[in-house]
């Protein structure tokens, strides 16, 4: 047997740049590159052997260990899961930045390679700086965190054992049913261990991303039951995006006249414009899609989750049949669905052969819901805001705060009225990127998608601080295209260090950040549910009360990004709404677009609840009024 001898860090690099993806015939290079953060544990291991040969990998620099690794998801996500990026990171802390990110690889199944630094093998340094001593398992370190959130996991004690970890990681990674963070955990000295590894174990490895074609039995059955309803209802998932079936979704739901919506994941799966396309379902979706997933008497499920936004915590569907096609056995069972597994083309494509003659008996319906949600959506982009007599559409909350958040941040911008000139004014196949706050409750229901892929909201996990980060992912993986952070000033404080790699690489993104002082969307959920405000407005702690109520904060976000090296904008009125997206559009560089909006200027509901754990006893009526809704809507919601 021919070998060649090299330290595991070298092998892994080494395994890494002889990956290769094949689907639908076309072949490329899994494997882009690494995102890392050298230190204690990996610098002289793995980064020893980037630095000797990192052979067609790319390497980058992060500035968080999260944000880079965030950065990576949203890569695989604008790649619809045909190229990854691996992230290398250092012992202890280092490692434990990233637990978060895998977390929200997992939720979404977007495939991520985590190669965080571990301790000694040997134990002979034993505690080591970093390290983590837990008396009762010595076996233990910081990286055992990442087994609830990775999809696979190993760890390599041996040299030898590298070869086992990263085959069995590539299948996890190219398996569309079952994919996610993939974590590898290396030791620190092990990295530097050199063994005679097998040629055959680095040559040229293709990994068939294939079809999963659908069962007679399953499209029978999905068959039998079509024709039984008149108002089926399609959900366009994730799922549809990643098999890169719109087209064969789209003539699915036009061949049956069936009306579709959209969840986060699958939105500009399709065009916003579609006729069948009504936009958003669920907690954040809009009218027009919550009125006819009410009436439906079937709802087709391709590629979602059904998660609990989705579903309206399941008070839709409560007895309504449910029909899924998903390449998991797992989503494809949810809600006791007549299932159909299968990846969501094949699937379409055998069903649609299968369903010749039926046709659904919608008539007006969906021209009408659709009309009215245009007008609704007119109104949203055209509020402005009156000093007398104005109320926010989230009423009854800050009502007699507005002039003091007025005064204090100098604007009389409304949230949706911002959103509507962004979405005007930015070139049509523009990405987005969003992923929490009262941001992504916007754009589900306000966002027209003008082309294909360019709506990235990462819904799964819904973790704050995605958001600049993803931006730079999505912009590596479409260079080409203009790509725009949607983020609140939240979820800006809480990580945006990934926008100087963006200056680094020389890849601009923009960043529209929407600073209305608070944790808005939070501050709803508190004050819907009874709660008086607390802690969750961005106030200064009050002397007299020793309470955060004293004066509202007021922070230049514009001078923050500026000190990077980017181009920033502050924005106060719609006339400097306007000038600076124009300019943002001739610079180069990353750009910061710094918006003051007022708060509860956001959308509300529309015909939809949200199961949350509401106090069962309290002193406060409010409180109790809430829990009393909640017992109510749960009366007449699916219970599984």
């Amino acid at each position: 047997m021919s070998t060649i001898r090299l330290t595991v860090g070298q092998a892994v690099v080494k395994f890494l740049n002889h990956q290769y993806v094949k689907f639908d015939g076309k072949k490329e290079r899994f494997i882009k590159g690494v995102f890392t953060i050298f230190g204690h544990g990996n610098v002289v291991g793995i980064g020893q052997a980037l630095q000797e040969n990192t052979g067609e990998l790319e390497v980058y620099q992060g500035r968080n260990e999260q944000g880079m690794a965030n950065a990576a998801i949203a890569f695989a996500k604008q790649k619809h899961r045909k190229q990854i990026m691996a992230c290398s990171a250092s012992v202890g802390p280092g490692s434990a930045n990233m637990v978060t990110s895998a977390a929200t690889a997992t939720a979404n199944n977007i495939p991520v390679l985590l190669l965080p630094s571990d301790v000694f093998a040997t134990r002979q340094p034993d505690p080591v700086l970093q390290q983590i001593e837990q008396t009762h398992d010595l076996s233990l370190s910081t990286n055992d965190a990442f087994r609830a959130v990775s999809k696979y996991w190993d760890r390599v004690s041996r040299p030898e054992q590298l070869m086992s970890a990263m085959i069995n990681a590539m299948r996890v990674l190219t398996d569309p049913a079952d994919t996610g963070a993939v974590t590898i955990a290396l030791p620190q000295d092990v990295q530097g261990e050199a063994w005679d590894f097998p040629e055959s174990f680095f040559r040229e490895r293709i990994h068939h991303i294939e079809r999963r074609e659908p069962s007679r039995e399953r499209i029978e059955d999905a068959v039998e039951l079509i024709k039984s309803k008149k108002k089926p209802l399609l959900i366009l998932g994730g799922g549809v995006r990643y098999s890169e079936a719109a087209d064969t979704f789209a003539a699915f739901a036009e061949k049956f006249n069936i009306p579709f919506v959209e969840t986060q994941a699958g939105k500009s799966g399709l065009e916003s414009n579609h006729p069948l396309n009504l936009g958003g379902i669920g907690v954040t979706g809009n009218g027009a899609a919550n009125k006819i997933a009410k009436d439906a008497d079937l709802i087709i499920g391709v590629g979602t989750r059904f998660t609990d936004f989705t579903t309206a915590s399941k008070l839709f569907y409560a007895e309504t049949d449910v029909l899924t096609i998903n390449v998991s056995e797992f989503h494809a069972s949810k809600l006791e669905a007549t299932k159909i597994v299968a990846d969501a083309k094949a699937g379409l494509e055998a069903l649609s052969a299968a369903l010749e003659g039926y046709k659904s008996g919608y008539e007006n319906e969906i021209e009408e819901v659709k009309k009215k949600w245009d007008q609704e959506l007119n109104r949203l982009r055209s509020i402005t805001f009156r000093a007398e007599g104005f109320r926010p559409e989230i009423k009854g909350h800050f009502d007699e705060d507005l002039p003091e958040y007025k005064e204090v941040l100098n604007t009389e911008l409304v949230q949706t009225t911002v959103l509507g000139k962004v979405n005007e004014s930015i070139a049509d196949d523009s990405i987005i990127t969003c992923a929490a706050g009262s941001l992504p409750g916007d754009l589900q229901r306000m966002w027209v998608s003008k082309a294909r892929n360019t709506y990235h909201i990462e819904y799964g996990y819904s973790c704050m601080g995605y958001e600049i980060a993803a931006a730079l992912g999505a912009k590596i993986a479409e260079p080409d295209k203009e790509v725009y952070a949607m983020v609140g000033d939240g979820s800006y404080l809480m990580l945006h260090s990934e926008l100087v790699t963006s200056i680094q690489e020389r890849q601009k993104i923009n960043i529209i950040l929407f600073d209305n002082s608070g944790f808005g969307c939070i501050n709803n959920l508190q004050m819907d549910n009874g709660i008086d405000s607390f802690g969750t407005e961005f106030r200064m702690r009050n002397p007299k009360t020793g309470q955060l109520d004293g004066d509202i904060m007021r922070i230049n976000f514009a001078q923050s990004a500026a000190a990077y090296g980017a181009k920033t904008y502050e924005v106060y009125t719609m006339e400097q709404l306007k000038a600076a997206i124009e300019d943002s559009k001739k610079q180069t560089v990353s750009t910061l677009i710094d918006i003051k909006v007022l708060p509860k200027t956001m959308t509300d509901g529309y015909e939809s609840w949200w199961h949350v754990g509401v106090a069962e006893v309290s002193e406060s009526p409010n409180v109790q009024a809430a829990y009393e809704n909640k017992v109510s809507n749960l009366e007449k919601a699916r219970r599984y």
